[in-house]
């Protein structure tokens, strides 16, 4: 019997998986970590944070499968989109910690790329347009404001690629990791293109040099990190990809159409083509599995799961009381809406000084009503997305699958169903990134010849069909009005408060 192992490096916690070759998990382990927020709108990690998280579930995984080292052919590594990543020297010690992709301070770098550089051109090229959530402009504002550091650089290294790096001493990025930089990428020629580092006046030089598929070999476990894994030295270690599609992959989808929500920190709702359907308004980039011919765009909420557990800390009760509370409460949560805008957002409104918002406050409600709101926000913010996808011609398929932490809860799973119209179907086990890590391992290591035995893996339960979109299309539309109505006052808050 093969063994593979997947570990994805999130935004809040590193996971781990250990598969057999019928895709069944025989352990898993997760370890906790913060995010750095020195002001509103910035966050930040050093890396080692990452380094250490990930030694750590290897290791608990590895003891709790019970399997001889021997066992476990390969291992994957999918990550957080890192932003800037993280600067290192000569000699790969991290400068300053990576500026992830939540930050937004590099406004004033979004605003000079658009007034210098021509947008067809940089979208012909990367298939994306500016925002302060690309990693290009976040190297910028780095190159502007931290002269020190910039001069110091040797490489900009994503999350999980300086982890690969760490375990095997080589650094490779893969294509989904360089696409999603933005800016830099030529999605067409699957290579950093000169063109547009000249325009930026960013060096190709600091960029990774080797770009690779999600499923090559980057190299392989060193001696010095065997004992302190568990895994043999000389481990193969597979290039993986960005947490996002590697999630996309471990619901099975592998074909153009197939589409997939993630509902974990962020919210990110991706499907597959093979280039028709580019369009700035979204994020294209290629796609884990087939990167020289398959595309996956995607759109997303930034802080979907995140201002849920915001609610939970900060007002109080578990996640199982806040949903059945909340369950009690009419679809529409009797007027409330949530604009789930805490830390700007991304798709389709593309606003860094977006803010977040409960209108329609009465002395009746209650923390349930409130709580139900920021389900339905969220869903808001997905169907904005996939109407975003329509305009570009996109057919949008009636099955849609869901996994990440959020698709635990039923409730918010109808909820989206209700909202988009959907039929939202959840996959069994729900094991998300690593599951699709320790299938980018099988093929990596040449098991799997076909892309298509994922689906083998993948079982899936019953779909949650919409039984109350009607309800829900009024509030939607006042939903996007808000925004559209506050959005010149959500720029005159001062960006920074002491």
């Amino acid at each position: 019997m093969v063994y593979l192992m997947g570990v994805d490096i999130g935004t809040t916690s590193a996971k781990s998986v250990i598969v057999d070759e019928s895709g069944k998990v025989i352990s898993e382990h997760s370890s906790e970590y913060d995010v750095i927020t020195p002001y509103p709108g910035w966050a930040e990690q050093w890396p080692d944070v990452w380094f250490d998280a990930v030694l750590k579930v290897i290791k608990n995984s590895l003891e709790k499968s019970d399997l001889s080292p021997s066992k476990i052919k390969g291992i994957a590594i999918s990550g957080l989109y890192g932003g800037s990543g993280v600067p290192v020297d000569e000699n790969f010690e991290p400068l300053r910690p990576c500026i992830i992709w939540m930050d937004r301070r590099a406004q004033k770098e979004t605003e000079w790329v658009k007034k210098n550089i021509p947008k067809d051109r940089i979208v012909s090229i990367t298939g994306n347009y500016v925002d302060s959530y690309y990693g290009f402009t976040k190297i910028l504002w780095i190159k502007n404001n931290e002269p020190d550091v910039w001069n110091k650089v040797y490489k900009f290294i994503t999350p999980k690629d300086f982890v690969i790096y760490k375990l095997t001493g080589n650094l490779v990025i893969d294509h989904s990791s360089a696409g999603n930089l933005g800016g830099l990428y030529d999605l067409r020629k699957r290579r950093w293109s000169n063109e547009m580092s000249e325009m930026l006046g960013i060096p190709v030089e600091k960029l990774p040099e080797r770009i690779v598929k999600s499923t090559e070999i980057a190299g392989y476990l060193k001696r010095d990190l065997s004992s302190v894994t568990g895994l043999l030295e000389g481990t193969p270690v597979i290039a993986g990809g960005i947490d996002a599609p590697v999630a996309q992959l471990s619901a099975g989808s592998v074909d153009p159409g197939e589409q997939v929500v993630m509902l974990g920190t962020s919210m990110c709702w991706g499907t597959l083509h093979e280039g028709e359907y580019i369009s700035p308004s979204l994020v294209n980039f290629p796609y884990v599995v087939d990167d020289d011919s398959l595309i996956y765009t995607f759109g997303g909420g930034a802080t979907s799961g995140a201002i849920v557990k915001w609610f939970r800390d900060n007002f109080g009760g578990s996640y199982d009381a806040l949903n059945k509370e909340a369950s009690e409460i009419p679809a529409g949560s009797e007027g409330l809406i949530v604009l789930p805008y805490f830390m700007g957002e991304r798709s389709p409104i593309w606003d860094p000084r977006a803010k977040g918002m409960i209108f329609g406050l009465s002395l009746k409600h209650t923390r349930a009503h409130v709580y139900r709101a920021f389900l339905e926000g969220v869903a808001y913010s997905l169907r904005h997305n996939i109407e975003e996808a329509k305009k570009m011609g996109m057919n949008i398929p009636k099955k849609c699958s869901i996994v990440g932490g959020g698709a635990k809860s039923d409730l918010w799973v109808k909820i989206l169903a209700d909202v988009t119209g959907l039929d939202m179907v959840k996959v069994r086990g729900n094991v998300e990134a690593p599951l699709g890590d320790a299938f980018l391992s099988g093929l990596g290591i040449g098991f799997f010849k076909d892309k298509h035995e994922i689906k083998r893996w993948v079982n899936y339960e019953d779909p949650v069909v919409s039984e109350e979109q009607q309800i829900y299309e009024k509030l939607y539309e006042i939903y996007k009005d808000l925004y559209k109505h506050t959005k010149e006052d959500m720029w005159r808050l001062p960006l920074r408060y002491r």
